[in-house]
Order: C-alpha cells, then structure tokens, then sequence
C-alpha cells in the first residue's frame, strides 16, 4: 500500500507517515520547505520496514502536485493520500487586519491544494479511471465550526471549505471504490502555535476543552489511519472530529 502524506515532515502529518508505516503503509513524505526533517521522517518509516521517499512540492501549485503523484509511483500505485498541508498564513488577529495576499495565500494552500491533490488520487485510484480504489483523509479543524473569531477566521473558512470539499467529492467517487473523509483536530500539540508567536496558546485554551487538556499528534494520526484502514470500510463523506469534546 502507499501513502501520500502532504506536509508529512512535522507535526500531525509525521505523526501519520510513522504510525502507517507501521501499520504496513509504504509512504511519501511531502514537504515544501526544509528537507530535513522530511529526510528524519522517511528515515523513521524505513525503520519500520517500509520503502519512504521525501518529495518536496508545493500542494498550491498544479505541477508541483503532479510531480508529486508521479514520484510517488515509485513506490508502488498511489491508493491512500492525506491531505495534511495547511498554513494559518499570520499571528493572530481580527479579520479587518488581515492583509489580502495573506487570505489568499492561505486559501491556495489549504483548499485549492486540497482540491489538486484530490484530482490528481482520484485520477490514479478510480475505477473509472482503470484504478483498484483507495482512500483519501483530509485534515480539517474544528475550527470550521468554531470560527476562530479574534485569531484566524480566514483558516477556519478554508477548513469549513475543505469540509465540504470532502462530502462532496465523497458523493462523487462513492461508487468508483474511493472512500473520502476528514479528521478534524481540535487544540493539538505541534509547532504551529510557537510559529505563530504563541508558545502559551494550549495553556490558555486547555480549561475550556471538557477533557481539560490538548491533544497529541500521535492521536490524531490514530482516527486518520482508522479512517483509511478496512475497518470503516462503510465511512464515506465523514467528519471525524478529535478535539477533547470541544
């Protein structure tokens, strides 16, 4: 089996390279800037016993995402991809301050990257198309339903767009052997938040959580490889949320 996981090298998205390489997955690590830690991640997949290839492309751009399907063919034929890469594109603020190359930067990344790679596995995984099926996951947010007022509602209505992205295309390819759903995260433990010059953001929210912390990459990872595993083999056009009950 192989996997295309975009933004594999850190976070969530190298949470879910390692864990399906040890579930079996042979995987492609997608990055767009330093090949490091995608070089560290595909090294953790080997140590599993799995073939890994670390394949930079940026998801925005159309020829970038094609490269990146047919490099993955190396592997072996595509029948499982993640669409994991998302940017917040700013620090936090109302959406009065935003500047509009920053929407729209991070628009072309969270949905219209969404979007290529969903074409080009549908593509390659359809029976229409001469495929054996396969399995997408996207990564939403429960910011969709939340808005992410005061921080980043321009991400937040990327990811309610990826939402219905996903029960759309789900309608689509139901009877052409693809399964299509989304995990949707809630405050989770990454790097994003230090990024963004919030290293205190999980601190601030966990009260609110009915859990009463975050969440970890490596739980988020455990719904997305539920979700492309045979065991929710009648799950189509879902959104999974794991966020602690919030």
């Amino acid at each position: 089996m192989t996997l295309i996981v975009t933004g594999g090298s850190r976070g969530i998205g190298a949470a879910i390279c390692t864990l399906a390489a040890s579930r079996g997955y042979d995987v492609v690590v997608n990055y767009s800037g330093d090949s490091a830690p995608a070089l560290a991640v595909a090294d953790e997949v080997r140590s599993h016993g799995r073939q890994a290839l670390a394949v930079r492309a940026d998801v925005s751009v159309e020829d970038d995402v094609r490269a990146l399907f047919d490099a993955a063919a190396e592997l072996g034929p595509v029948n499982a991809l993640v669409n994991n890469a998302a940017i917040v594109g700013n620090t936090p603020g109302r959406l009065d301050s935003y500047d509009v190359g920053v929407v729209r930067r991070t628009l072309d990344v969270n949905v219209t990257g969404v979007f290529l790679c969903c074409r080009e596995a549908v593509r390659r995984m359809s029976t229409r198309y001469g495929g054996d099926g396969g399995a997408i996951v996207t990564i939403s947010s429960t910011a969709a339903r939340t808005g992410s007022a005061g921080e980043w509602v321009h991400y937040a209505a990327s990811k309610a767009a990826v939402d219905t992205l996903t029960f759309g295309l789900a309608q689509e390819v139901a009877g052409e052997g693809i399964r299509v759903n989304a995990v949707a995260p809630g405050m989770i433990h990454t790097g994003l938040h230090e990024a963004a010059g919030l290293p205190d953001r999980m601190a601030k929210y966990a009260p609110q959580i009915p859990m009463g912390r975050a969440g970890e990459p490596a739980e988020i990872a455990e719904a997305v490889l539920f979700l492309l595993s045979p065991a929710s083999s009648f799950t189509t056009g879902a959104v999974l949320d794991v966020g602690g009950g919030r």
